[in-house]
């Protein structure tokens, strides 16, 4: 049996009372809108409070984790201040449930189950790090697990949903599940159990170039921790790629990062309106790749996502799919998010 601190236990009970499933406690949000309007100031909390009901609502709903709103949540929620927010201890708490029940089939057949191994390894791998320091046990067995199906080349049947971008190539599989292996702490990617996976992980990148800057850009941001991804001159050239994408008005839109198709056969516009998700995302990996925070193109990224967050705390961001629920909106709120506290 697991002992806790007085107070941690305190807070783990008023968290189970405070349970992320309470529809009162964590009300479903509005659906993501571009007619939402601008919040009339900037506020973190507010965002911490979207994010926790958007959570919520979707593991109450579906009762799974999901590319586009329950693993950035994981990743961003803590950067607001508060490591012991209730959802969030519910949310942590989720995941390490499902992983103990994997193997007494607790996990879905196919893509789904290898989906869910390697995102939910890579992203507890990243809160351990953020967190705690430690690879918890359960977070070592996910990566364990993650190895153990993966494939020849070096990928991962990943969700091919035709959700771009996260949801949409074996590509992007293997990027997360690198960036994961690269932020666990205790020096797991140094370590017996991942050197093989690795082996065929570093092969695959090499044979497989990214066909759009957006993995490009994950790429770029495994490389900060994971060697053997990129040379220096191929990191130098990316961070000037993502920089020549920003827009006049500072802040960078989702269609210019892949030449995706939408579910209709039409085109995305790459000269659209800025968005949440693609300002949020190359902010956190240009800084997270040596890019000062007082760099005046990063400068004036900060500022398109101060002054361009809605009223109820998240930041749009339209689907490069459909016009449908516009779920990437939670994704970019979460890098956002992760790229003001950056910046800081």
């Amino acid at each position: 049996m697991r002992r806790y601190p007085w107070s941690l236990a305190l807070l783990l009970l008023i968290a189970a009372a405070t349970s992320a499933a309470d529809p009162e406690k964590y009300p479903t949000p509005s659906p993501n809108s571009a007619d939402e309007p601008l919040a009339k100031a900037f506020s973190l909390e507010n965002a911490g409070t979207f994010l926790d009901n958007a959570v919520s609502a979707w593991t109450r709903d579906q009762n799974c984790a999901s590319c586009h709103t329950s693993y950035p949540y994981l990743m961003a929620r803590p950067a607001i201040g508060n490591a012991k927010a209730p959802a969030l201890l519910e949310m942590r708490s989720f995941f390490e449930k499902r992983i103990a029940k994997w193997d007494s089939g607790g996990l879905p057949e196919g893509s789904e189950g290898t989906t869910e191994i390697v995102a939910s390894a890579a992203t507890l791998a990243f809160h351990d790090a953020q967190s705690t320091g430690k690879l918890h046990l359960l977070t070592r067995k996910a990566l364990d697990k993650m190895w153990t199906v993966q494939k020849e080349d070096g990928a991962w049947d990943w969700n091919k949903h035709e959700l771009p971008p996260l949801e949409y190539d074996e590509y992007y599989g293997a990027v997360y599940a690198a960036m994961g292996v690269g932020f666990a702490p205790e020096g797991y990617a140094k370590g017996e159990s991942a050197k093989a996976g690795l082996a065929r992980l570093r092969k695959y990148f090499a044979a497989n170039p990214p066909l759009w800057i957006h993995h490009k850009a994950w790429l770029l941001f495994a490389s900060q921790r994971l060697d053997g991804l990129m040379s220096a001159e191929e990191q130098k050239k990316t961070i000037q790629e993502l920089l020549a994408l920003q827009r006049e008005d500072g802040g960078w839109n989702l269609p210019s990062l892949g030449d995706w198709k939408r579910l209709d056969d039409t085109a995305n516009d790459p000269k659209g309106p800025s968005d949440g998700y693609a300002t949020g995302l190359v902010i956190y990996i240009l800084r997270q790749s040596g890019v000062p925070k007082d760099d005046k193109q990063i400068q004036r990224g900060v500022k398109w996502l101060k002054t361009n967050q809605r009223e109820s705390g998240r930041w749009f961001t339209r689907s490069v799919s459909a016009d449908r629920d516009h779920w990437i909106t939670n994704a970019g709120t979460a890098f956002a998010v992760l790229a003001i506290k950056a910046c800081e």
